[in-house]
């Protein structure tokens, strides 16, 4: 397309001004034909409209982006992933393919981006912001996941290489590409940068956390750790060489709470030794028991996979997987009795069909199929991800402050939010943790504090500093923050709270009144 077509059809565009998506198809025909150019699609217009200024509707915007599900949590997330390393376990369940970090296989789409760019973790961030912009998504905050293997088993060095390179490519975003700086200087940079990397999240094994791996995260700048628990029974765990027992979960839990961070579980349905009863009975207790409690749930159906041991097991019949349509039961069975604070990420891996030899095999899509149940059945899931606003902010509508209470860890957890008077949409959440009288805090800026271990704001995300176009940016988050303060100085008595922030969250808090203490964002109350 020439330069003087892209002008010409973006002011058709501005012109039009199409509010829904028959109408935009029907100016793409009108726009096809007169230029005499194949039928434009949404990355093509978003293009022609980069360089119409700052008149472009916001309303065409949002029609125009490309999955728009990927900024309507409020952040967009950019997955990297790590070099193909060694893992520290033997699971019979995990597939190790030359070529791939552990548990990672090809054909999977996230893996496949990795090795097509060599693992390169400043190209693989630069190369999806590019391409989400391109789509018409704002990248301006960012929610960086580091996938592959055991992230404690890797090298001390590469660690701070590889966050180093994915915060330096974020400082450039939209620049020529300059040299990688020390890990400490990009990280500075970032807090004001325009693509600000606001949390990062890793995955790890519970056995391998301690409190010098505390201090190693919290350096990198690690604000949510997933842990791969698959089980909370001891016998499952043995049974599938998992390495270690449920002391290390409850350990691990406690000693990521108690510094701030948020806690995901990794579980897996129809291990070899469970069923799907003590599948729904874990669920329950991780739940209900103080021990678990996780902030976020993935939920990965086990698949017998060739480069896995467990496939010597069923070919062996020593292992049977039960049906897809008890893991169907299971998963709705669960998410039936989620709790409000929780969020459901996912509960199926991106493994291509072909590759699984028994095992949800049938169910690659199976969030939509549950979905689909749930409409047909008449219930709704109360997880955060089931009821955040996405893209149906309405600013006239009423919302309510609701606040629940549990004990978790040996500390007791407050969760904040902004709903709707029937409780079905979230638009905010704030996590407030009061830490038990046994804490033994890591980081002396912790001492004697109150934790903000996560505030979001949902809604199509609005660029740093931009005029809000959903939730963001219209004060439910400060608000939740001085109703959290309130609640640890008058009913706890507590004079200090602290937030766990990402490296470019901290902007936000300083203009909140809190000041950088051992990497945490710290206010006296």
């Amino acid at each position: 397309m020439s330069t003087i077509h892209r002008a010409a059809i973006a002011t058709k565009l501005i012109q039009a001004n199409p509010q829904n998506k028959a109408e935009l198809e029907a100016l793409k025909r009108r726009i096809a034909r007169e230029y005499r150019i194949p039928f434009p699609d949404n990355v093509t217009l978003l293009a022609a409209l980069k360089d119409a200024g700052n008149g472009i509707p916001d309303s065409l915007k949002n029609l125009l982006r490309v999955r728009p599900v990927r900024s309507l949590s409020g952040i967009v997330n950019v997955s990297v992933l790590t070099k193909p390393y060694p893992c520290p376990g033997n699971c019979l369940y995990c597939p190790n393919e030359p070529g791939f970090p552990k548990s990672y296989l090809s054909g999977e789409p996230a893996a496949e981006r990795a090795r097509f760019l060599k693992f390169n973790p400043y190209i693989q961030v630069k190369r999806r912001l590019e391409n989400l912009a391109a789509e018409g998504h704002n990248v301006d905050k960012i929610e960086l996941r580091v996938i592959g293997g055991t992230w404690s088993y890797y090298p001390k060095a590469y660690q701070e290489k590889f966050i180093a390179a994915c915060f330096s490519a974020g400082n450039d975003f939209g620049r020529l590409k300059n040299k990688i700086l020390p890990l400490a200087v990009e990280q500075k940079r970032n807090e004001n940068a325009k693509c600000r990397i606001v949390g990062i999240s890793i995955e790890t094994r519970p056995d391998y956390i301690d409190k010098k791996e505390i201090v190693r995260l919290r350096m990198l700048g690690v604000t949510r750790v997933e842990l791969g628990i698959q089980s909370i029974y001891d016998d499952v765990l043995k049974l599938n060489n998992r390495g270690h027992n449920i002391d290390a979960v409850v350990h691990a839990t406690q000693l990521l709470k108690d510094a701030g961070f948020k806690v995901s579980y990794q579980i897996m349905l129809n291990l070899y030794g469970s069923s799907p009863e003590r599948d729904l009975s874990m669920a329950k207790e991780i739940f209900s028991n103080p021990d678990f409690c996780p902030d976020l749930l993935k939920i990965y159906p086990c698949a017998v996979l060739k480069e896995a041991p467990l496939h010597q097991l069923y070919v062996q019949g020593k292992y049977k997987p039960y049906p897809d349509e008890k893991v169907v039961l299971a998963i709705k069975e669960i998410k039936k009795i989620v709790p409000e604070w929780v969020r459901i990420e996912r509960i199926i891996r991106d493994i291509p069909s072909p590759r699984i030899t028994s095992g949800t095999k049938e169910i690659s899509n199976l969030r939509q199929m549950i979905a689909h149940d749930m409409t047909a059945e008449g219930w709704s899931c109360q997880c955060i991800r089931c009821r955040e606003i996405k893209g149906s902010y309405d600013p006239k509508e009423r919302i309510i402050l609701v606040r629940r209470d549990y004990e978790a860890s040996g500390g007791k957890e407050i969760f904040l939010s902004f709903e709707n008077k029937n409780k079905t949409k979230l638009f905010s959440l704030l996590r407030l943790r009061i830490p038990g009288g046994n804490a033994n805090p890591v980081f002396p800026a912790l001492k004697g504090a109150a934790l903000i271990r996560e505030i979001h704001t949902y809604g199509i995300q609005t660029g740093v500093g931009q005029k809000s176009i959903s939730a963001q940016h219209t004060g439910l988050g400060k608000k939740l923050i001085k109703e959290a303060e309130t609640i640890a100085k008058n009913e706890f008595g507590i004079k200090k709270i602290a937030a766990i922030a990402g490296i470019g969250a901290r902007a936000y808090w300083r203009k909140n009144g809190y000041k950088l203490q051992s990497s945490y964002m710290v206010r006296k109350i």
